[in-house]
C-alpha cells in the first residue's frame, strides 16, 4: 500500500548534517518504495530544492546541542508549518528531533493524528529540554510512535522527558557510497576528516595535535580536511611542517565527500563526544576506507568495538597518532578492517532499515485517517510568539 508521508527536519537543508542527510536519505529510499514523500525543512536558498521538498522558511544561527544549528521558528514559521500540514493530506507525518526548537516543534503542535519522531540526539544535560519541561510534554502526548536512532539517544529521551523509543539505527545508502574495490593496497597514504572545523566535539584539535607524531614516522602523508569553517583561524596556531600536510577543501556536497571516502586509505574521527550514533562511520566504511575512531560509546557500537575499525582513546593525541600508524603500517591488519567494516556497513543499508521504519508507521495508522491541522492552537501562538521574540534579537524571520 502506498502511502502519503510527511517528513520534518528542523535543521537548514542547504547546510550539511547527519540528520539531514538521515532524511533525505529515507525520503529517496521510501520514494524508491513507492510511497508520496514530501519534506518540510528550513531552506536558505529554494533555487535547487527538489521537488519534494518543501520550503519552511528561512534558518537563523542558534546556539542548540553543543553546536550552532540553523532553525525555522516564529510566526512565518508557524504558517508554513500549518499550510504543508492542510495541503499534504498525509497519511503518516514523522518529526525528527521533535523538541528541536524549529520546525519540528511546531509540527508537533499544529498537527494531529498518526505522528511519528525520530530522536536523534544524545545528551547528558539540556538546558533547552529542562527549561521547556511542559513544552516538551505536551508535544510528546500528540506522539503515537517514537523512534531511537541509538541506544544514546533513547536514553536522552527517557531522562529528559520519559516515554520510550522502538530502537532503528540510522541508514546508508551503501550502494551510493561503495567503491569499484575495497583494496586500498595500491592508494597513496591520505587521510580524511569530515566535519564543522571550528566545532570543537567534531575533534580536527586532536587530530592537528597528533600529527607531528604521526609524520614523523610517515613525512609524505596528506591531510585532507573537508567542512566548513575558517580554515585560517584554524591554522595560524599550526606549525608549518604539518600545515603542508593539510589541505583544507571546504564544504562539500555529498557526492564529493563520497569520492573523497573511496579515495582515502584512512577515515579519521576524532570526536571528543556528543554523538549518538555516526553516520559517518558507516559511510566510511560502505566506501572502503579504513576507519579510525574515538572510542565513545556511539563509535564503539558502531564499530563493534574495534572489530571493524580501530578505536583511540577520545581527546588523546598521543592514542590516535598510534592507531593511525598502526593501520598505516600493517597493510593486512588494515585490509581485514576495511573487510569486516564493509560487512558492518551492509547491517545498516537503508533497504533493510526501511522495513523497520514502515512496521512503526503501520503500527500508529488507522485505516482512513489522514494527519489534519490541530485547531486548538492557542499554546502554539504562545510559543510561537516567544520564539518569534528571540528571533527578532537575531534578526530575520524567513
Amino acid at each position: 500500500m502506498s502511502l502519503r508521508v510527511g517528513l520534518v527536519c528542523p535543521y537548514a537543508w542547504d547546510v550539511p548534517g547527519g540528520v539531514k542527510s538521515h532524511v533525505a536519505d529515507l525520503a529517496v529510499t521510501l520514494r524508491e518504495h513507492g510511497h508520496h514523500v514530501n519534506v518540510l525543512a528550513p531552506v536558505e536558498e529554494d533555487e535547487a530544492l527538489p521537488e519534494w521538498v518543501t520550503d519552511g522558511g528561512r534558518p537563523v544561527a542558534v546556539p542548540y546541542n553543543g553546536s550552532v544549528a540553523r532553525l525555522s521558528f516564529g510566526v512565518k514559521a508557524t504558517r508554513r508549518v500549518r499550510a504543508w500540514v492542510r495541503e499534504g493530506n498525509f497519511d503518516i507525518v514523522h518529526i525528527h528531533e521533535p523538541l528541536a526548537p524549529s520546525l519540528s516543534v511546531l509540527t508537533c503542535w499544529a498537527a494531529r493524528g498518526p505522528l511519528v519522531a525520530t530522536w536523534h540526539s544524545s545528551q547528558d544535560r539540556s538546558r533547552v529540554l529542562t527549561a521547556g519541561y511542559y513544552v516538551a510534554q505536551t508535544a510528546m502526548e500528540k506522539l503515537r510512535g517514537s523512534i531511537a536512532v541509538s541506544e544514546e539517544a533513547r536514553r536522552t529521551l527517557v531522562g529528559h522527558v520519559g516515554g520510550d523509543a522502538v530502537l532503528i539505527p540510522n541508514g546508508v545508502r551503501v550502494q551510493d557510497f561503495a567503491p569499484d574495490t575495497h583494496d586500498r593496497q595500491r592508494r597513496r597514504r591520505e587521510l580524511l576528516f569530515l566535519g564543522r572545523i571550528e566545532e570543537p566535539r567534531k575533534g580536527l584539535s586532536v587530530l592537528v595535535d597528533a600529527l607531528p607524531a604521526i609524520l614523523e614516522q610517515i613525512p609524505d602523508l596528506k591531510v585532507i580536511v573537508a567542512g566548513p569553517g575558517d580554515s585560517d583561524d584554524v591554522r595560524k596556531d599550526i606549525p608549518a611542517h604539518v600545515q603542508r600536510a593539510l589541505t583544507f577543501v571546504g564544504t562539500v556536497s555529498d557526492e564529493r565527500k563520497q569520492e573523497l571516502l573511496q579515495e582515502v586509505q584512512v577515515y579519521v574521527a576524532p570526536h571528543t563526544g556528543g554523538e549518538s550514533f555516526g553516520i559517518v562511520l558507516v559511510e566510511a566504511m560502505a566506501a572502503g576506507a579504513c576507519v579510525v575512531a574515538s572510542d565513545i560509546p556511539a563509535f564503539r557500537t558502531v564499530l563493534e568495538d574495534g572489530r571493524a575499525g580501530r578505536l583511540f582513546s577520545a581527546k588523546d593525541p598521543a592514542s590516535l597518532a598510534e592507531a593511525v600508524l598502526s593501520v598505516l603500517d600493517d597493510d593486512a591488519s588494515r585490509r581485514a578492517l576495511v573487510a569486516q567494516g564493509h560487512k558492518r556497513a551492509d547491517q545498516y543499508d537503508w533497504d533493510s532499515v526501511v522495513d523497520d521504519v514502515l512496521a512503526v508507521y503501520e503500527s500508529v495508522r488507522v485505516d482512513g485517517e489522514k494527519v489534519t491541522e490541530d485547531l486548538r492552537g492557542q499554546a502554539l501562538g504562545r510559543f510561537a510568539a516567544r520564539t518569534n521574540f528571540i528571533r527578532g534579537r537575531r534578526g530575520g524571520d524567513g
